[in-house]
């Protein structure tokens, strides 16, 4: 794991130094690197908005969307969570920084999560069934 994070953090390294040259000498500007991540991550965070945003009020419309959104932010927040341990592992070498643990990590929550959703479907089926056999 520790090596994509480098070839990933490369990757990064090369847009930005590309970016940064094309700025400054192609369109003759006198940007700086914080005018840079200004503009970049700018551009980024709308554009992931305005994805996140049509998505949400999609499936906000569903019957369970609640539950959909809530399931995915958590799963978002999970992700940065466990590549944050994963991470802070490697930098105090506190144990191996492997993208299996990550992986295991997450299969964790999926695993908890679809044992929440069986309970509160029969609870939900069970609360039906109260409920018509009230009305009779």
């Amino acid at each position: 794991m520790k090596d994509i994070i480098e070839i990933l953090a490369e990757i990064v390294n090369n847009i930005h130094d590309f970016i940064l040259f094309f700025v400054s000498d192609t369109l003759h500007s006198n940007a700086t690197d914080k005018d840079l991540h200004f503009w970049i991550m700018g551009i980024i965070g709308i554009i992931i908005f305005l994805f996140v945003f049509i998505l949400s009020t999609i499936i906000s419309r569903m019957r369970f969307g609640i539950t959909i959104l809530s399931f995915l932010y958590t799963f978002t927040v999970m992700v940065v969570l466990v590549f944050a341990i994963e991470i802070q592992q490697a930098l105090t070498s506190r144990g191996n920084m492997e993208f299996q643990d990550a992986a295991v990590g997450l299969w964790g929550f999926i695993v908890f999560f679809l044992f929440f959703a069986i309970l509160s479907s029969i609870f939900l089926v069970i609360k039906k069934f109260i409920t018509q056999s009230k009305k009779r």
